[in-house]
Protein backbone atom coordinates (compact mmCIF):
# COMPACT_ATOMS: atom_id res chain seq x y z
CA UNK A 1 0.00 0.00 0.00
CA UNK A 2 1.27 3.74 -1.16
CA UNK A 3 1.61 6.30 1.45
CA UNK A 4 -1.26 8.06 -0.33
CA UNK A 5 -3.38 5.36 0.77
CA UNK A 6 -2.08 5.49 4.46
CA UNK A 7 -2.59 9.15 4.04
CA UNK A 8 -6.36 8.66 3.12
CA UNK A 9 -6.98 5.56 5.74
CA UNK A 10 -5.92 7.70 8.63
CA UNK A 11 -7.88 10.79 7.23
CA UNK A 12 -11.22 8.70 7.53
CA UNK A 13 -10.81 8.63 11.18
CA UNK A 14 -8.69 11.27 12.89
CA UNK A 15 -11.33 13.80 12.53
CA UNK A 16 -12.55 13.31 16.11
CA UNK A 17 -9.33 13.96 17.57
CA UNK A 18 -6.27 16.11 18.54
CA UNK A 19 -2.89 15.21 16.46
CA UNK A 20 -1.57 14.33 19.43
CA UNK A 21 -3.88 11.67 20.65
CA UNK A 22 -3.67 10.63 16.95
CA UNK A 23 -0.37 9.96 16.97
CA UNK A 24 -1.02 8.04 20.85
CA UNK A 25 -3.37 6.02 18.87
CA UNK A 26 -1.60 5.28 15.73
CA UNK A 27 1.45 4.35 17.79
CA UNK A 28 -0.73 1.85 20.63
CA UNK A 29 -2.62 0.11 17.49
CA UNK A 30 1.06 -0.35 15.98
CA UNK A 31 2.28 -2.01 18.95
CA UNK A 32 -0.61 -4.24 19.15
CA UNK A 33 0.06 -5.68 15.67
CA UNK A 34 3.87 -5.77 16.71
CA UNK A 35 2.85 -8.00 19.55
CA UNK A 36 0.79 -10.11 17.12
CA UNK A 37 3.73 -10.12 14.91
CA UNK A 38 5.98 -11.45 16.71
CA UNK A 39 4.20 -13.98 18.68
CA UNK A 40 3.46 -12.54 21.84
CA UNK A 41 -0.14 -12.11 21.82
CA UNK A 42 -2.63 -14.10 23.30
CA UNK A 43 -5.70 -14.94 21.27
CA UNK A 44 -8.01 -11.98 22.76
CA UNK A 45 -5.97 -11.53 25.99
CA UNK A 46 -4.06 -9.87 27.69
CA UNK A 47 -3.35 -5.54 27.23
CA UNK A 48 -1.28 -3.03 25.84
CA UNK A 49 -2.03 0.98 27.56
CA UNK A 50 -0.87 4.40 26.48
CA UNK A 51 -1.33 7.53 28.31
CA UNK A 52 -3.14 10.21 26.32
CA UNK A 53 -1.16 13.28 25.23
CA UNK A 54 -2.31 16.08 26.39
CA UNK A 55 -4.67 14.18 29.23
CA UNK A 56 -3.10 12.39 31.50
CA UNK A 57 -5.74 11.11 33.40
CA UNK A 58 -6.67 9.22 30.58
CA UNK A 59 -5.68 6.24 28.56
CA UNK A 60 -6.09 4.23 25.72
CA UNK A 61 -6.72 0.19 25.86
CA UNK A 62 -7.74 -2.92 23.50
CA UNK A 63 -12.01 -2.90 23.08
CA UNK A 64 -12.94 -6.67 24.83
CA UNK A 65 -12.74 -9.25 22.36
CA UNK A 66 -10.80 -8.25 19.34
CA UNK A 67 -7.89 -10.22 18.43
CA UNK A 68 -4.73 -8.15 18.41
CA UNK A 69 -4.31 -8.15 14.26
CA UNK A 70 -7.55 -6.27 14.66
CA UNK A 71 -7.15 -3.32 16.67
CA UNK A 72 -6.48 -0.10 14.84
CA UNK A 73 -6.16 3.37 15.78
CA UNK A 74 -9.56 4.52 16.33
CA UNK A 75 -11.43 1.09 17.83
CA UNK A 76 -8.86 1.40 21.00
CA UNK A 77 -11.09 2.27 23.81
CA UNK A 78 -10.27 5.74 26.24
CA UNK A 79 -10.76 5.80 30.02
CA UNK A 80 -10.26 7.40 32.86
CA UNK A 81 -8.15 6.40 35.58
CA UNK A 82 -10.81 5.31 37.77
CA UNK A 83 -12.32 2.90 34.82
CA UNK A 84 -14.95 5.18 33.20
CA UNK A 85 -15.16 4.56 29.56
CA UNK A 86 -14.80 8.40 28.03
CA UNK A 87 -14.57 7.26 24.28
CA UNK A 88 -15.68 3.81 22.53
CA UNK A 89 -18.03 0.85 23.56
CA UNK A 90 -18.04 -0.15 27.04
CA UNK A 91 -16.08 -3.66 26.46
CA UNK A 92 -13.24 -3.54 28.44
CA UNK A 93 -10.74 -6.56 29.97
CA UNK A 94 -11.65 -5.62 34.21
CA UNK A 95 -7.77 -7.33 34.94
CA UNK A 96 -6.76 -4.85 31.95
CA UNK A 97 -8.38 -2.01 33.70
CA UNK A 98 -6.76 -2.96 37.04
CA UNK A 99 -3.06 -3.76 36.22
CA UNK A 100 -2.53 -1.29 33.60
CA UNK A 101 -4.62 1.82 35.87
CA UNK A 102 -2.20 1.25 38.95
CA UNK A 103 0.93 2.03 36.78
CA UNK A 104 -0.82 5.03 35.06
CA UNK A 105 -1.97 6.83 38.52
CA UNK A 106 1.24 6.25 40.08
CA UNK A 107 3.71 6.20 37.61
CA UNK A 108 3.47 9.89 35.99
CA UNK A 109 6.74 9.54 33.94
CA UNK A 110 5.39 6.24 32.27
CA UNK A 111 3.36 6.58 29.27
CA UNK A 112 2.39 2.65 27.83
CA UNK A 113 2.37 -0.62 30.10
CA UNK A 114 2.57 -3.51 28.25
CA UNK A 115 1.56 -7.28 29.76
CA UNK A 116 1.80 -10.52 28.10
CA UNK A 117 1.47 -14.27 28.62
CA UNK A 118 4.42 -15.51 26.70
CA UNK A 119 5.94 -18.89 26.54
CA UNK A 120 9.28 -18.10 27.97
CA UNK A 121 8.13 -15.28 30.12
CA UNK A 122 5.02 -17.62 31.89
CA UNK A 123 8.21 -20.06 32.25
CA UNK A 124 10.26 -18.04 34.22
CA UNK A 125 7.85 -16.65 35.98
CA UNK A 126 7.53 -19.89 37.54
CA UNK A 127 10.79 -20.07 38.89
CA UNK A 128 11.88 -18.91 42.26
CA UNK A 129 15.28 -17.93 40.76
CA UNK A 130 13.02 -15.39 38.34
CA UNK A 131 15.21 -13.68 35.46
CA UNK A 132 18.90 -15.21 35.90
CA UNK A 133 21.93 -13.30 34.01
CA UNK A 134 22.55 -15.95 31.18
CA UNK A 135 22.96 -13.94 28.42
CA UNK A 136 23.53 -10.33 27.10
CA UNK A 137 20.40 -9.58 26.93
CA UNK A 138 19.30 -10.53 30.21
CA UNK A 139 21.85 -8.21 31.47
CA UNK A 140 20.38 -4.75 31.36
CA UNK A 141 17.94 -5.95 33.55
CA UNK A 142 19.99 -6.49 36.32
CA UNK A 143 19.28 -5.23 39.29
CA UNK A 144 16.44 -3.56 37.74
CA UNK A 145 13.55 -5.96 37.37
CA UNK A 146 10.79 -6.32 39.94
CA UNK A 147 8.59 -9.08 41.06
CA UNK A 148 5.14 -9.26 41.81
CA UNK A 149 3.40 -12.05 44.11
CA UNK A 150 0.55 -14.12 42.54
CA UNK A 151 -2.95 -12.75 43.42
CA UNK A 152 -5.29 -14.89 41.08
CA UNK A 153 -7.36 -13.09 38.44
CA UNK A 154 -6.12 -9.12 38.67
CA UNK A 155 -9.78 -8.06 39.79
CA UNK A 156 -9.07 -6.72 43.63
CA UNK A 157 -9.13 -3.32 43.00
CA UNK A 158 -7.01 -2.85 46.13
CA UNK A 159 -4.34 -4.94 44.07
CA UNK A 160 -3.79 -1.73 42.07
CA UNK A 161 -1.50 -0.33 45.48
CA UNK A 162 0.39 -3.51 45.88
CA UNK A 163 1.18 -3.67 42.01
CA UNK A 164 2.27 -0.12 41.95
CA UNK A 165 4.36 -1.01 45.19
CA UNK A 166 5.98 -3.93 43.22
CA UNK A 167 7.04 -2.02 40.24
CA UNK A 168 8.09 0.44 42.40
CA UNK A 169 10.48 2.81 39.93
CA UNK A 170 11.35 0.04 37.75
CA UNK A 171 10.22 -0.07 33.73
CA UNK A 172 9.81 -4.19 34.26
CA UNK A 173 8.64 -6.52 35.75
CA UNK A 174 8.21 -10.62 36.23
CA UNK A 175 4.34 -10.98 37.35
CA UNK A 176 4.85 -14.73 39.32
CA UNK A 177 2.85 -17.54 37.85
CA UNK A 178 1.37 -15.11 35.56
CA UNK A 179 3.69 -13.46 32.93
CA UNK A 180 5.64 -10.37 32.35
CA UNK A 181 5.24 -6.48 32.41
CA UNK A 182 7.01 -3.94 31.30
CA UNK A 183 6.47 0.13 30.75
CA UNK A 184 8.01 2.93 29.01
CA UNK A 185 8.62 6.42 28.57
CA UNK A 186 7.41 5.82 24.96
CA UNK A 187 5.50 3.38 23.47
CA UNK A 188 8.68 2.19 21.70
CA UNK A 189 10.39 1.90 24.68
CA UNK A 190 7.92 -0.47 26.62
CA UNK A 191 7.71 -2.79 23.30
CA UNK A 192 11.47 -2.98 22.80
CA UNK A 193 11.69 -3.87 26.55
CA UNK A 194 8.93 -6.38 26.12
CA UNK A 195 11.36 -7.84 23.29
CA UNK A 196 14.83 -8.51 25.16
CA UNK A 197 12.65 -9.56 28.17
CA UNK A 198 10.92 -12.22 26.92
CA UNK A 199 14.09 -12.97 24.33
CA UNK A 200 15.81 -13.52 27.65
CA UNK A 201 13.19 -16.02 29.48
CA UNK A 202 13.09 -18.33 26.10
CA UNK A 203 16.40 -18.49 25.89
CA UNK A 204 16.86 -19.37 29.70
CA UNK A 205 14.18 -22.10 29.71
CA UNK A 206 16.21 -23.56 26.98
CA UNK A 207 19.59 -23.08 28.66
CA UNK A 208 17.84 -24.53 31.68
CA UNK A 209 16.24 -27.63 29.82
CA UNK A 210 19.58 -29.09 28.68
CA UNK A 211 20.55 -29.35 32.53
CA UNK A 212 23.91 -28.32 32.03
CA UNK A 213 26.16 -26.40 33.66
CA UNK A 214 25.62 -22.77 32.92
CA UNK A 215 28.38 -19.86 33.08
CA UNK A 216 27.34 -16.58 34.35
CA UNK A 217 29.30 -13.15 34.51
CA UNK A 218 30.50 -11.63 37.58
CA UNK A 219 28.98 -9.77 39.75
CA UNK A 220 31.52 -6.76 38.34
CA UNK A 221 30.58 -7.13 34.95
CA UNK A 222 26.85 -7.63 35.86
CA UNK A 223 26.89 -4.55 36.81
CA UNK A 224 29.19 -2.80 33.89
CA UNK A 225 26.93 -4.44 31.19
CA UNK A 226 23.74 -3.06 33.25
CA UNK A 227 25.16 0.80 33.30
CA UNK A 228 26.21 0.37 30.05
CA UNK A 229 22.90 -0.03 28.79
CA UNK A 230 21.75 3.06 30.24
CA UNK A 231 23.32 4.99 27.52
CA UNK A 232 21.24 3.38 25.42
CA UNK A 233 17.46 4.71 24.90
CA UNK A 234 15.21 1.23 24.01
CA UNK A 235 13.22 1.86 20.83
CA UNK A 236 14.86 5.03 19.85
CA UNK A 237 15.98 3.62 16.49
CA UNK A 238 14.47 0.54 16.58
CA UNK A 239 10.39 2.08 16.63
CA UNK A 240 10.69 3.57 13.28
CA UNK A 241 11.69 0.79 11.79
CA UNK A 242 9.61 -1.24 13.53
CA UNK A 243 7.03 0.89 12.43
CA UNK A 244 7.74 0.96 8.80
CA UNK A 245 7.44 -2.94 9.30
CA UNK A 246 3.84 -3.00 10.06
CA UNK A 247 3.18 -0.17 7.09
CA UNK A 248 4.58 -2.82 4.72
CA UNK A 249 2.63 -5.71 6.19
CA UNK A 250 -0.65 -4.14 6.91
CA UNK A 251 -1.54 -0.32 6.96
CA UNK A 252 -5.13 -1.14 8.21
CA UNK A 253 -3.83 -0.53 11.69
CA UNK A 254 -4.25 2.98 11.32
CA UNK A 255 -7.89 3.36 10.34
Amino acid sequence: MSAADIATLESRARERYSDAEWQTRTDLAACYRLIDHFGYSDIVWNHITARVAGHDEYFLINRMGLRYDEITASNLVKLDIEGNVIDGPDEVNVTGFIIHSAIHRKRPDIVCVLHTHTRGGLGVSALKCGLQPMVQDALMFHKRIAYHDYEGFSIDIDERERLAASLGDKYAMIMRNHGLLTAGRTIGEAFMLMYYLERACTIQMDVMATQQKISLPEEAMLAHVAEQYQQFCPGKYEWPALVRLMDKKDPSYRE
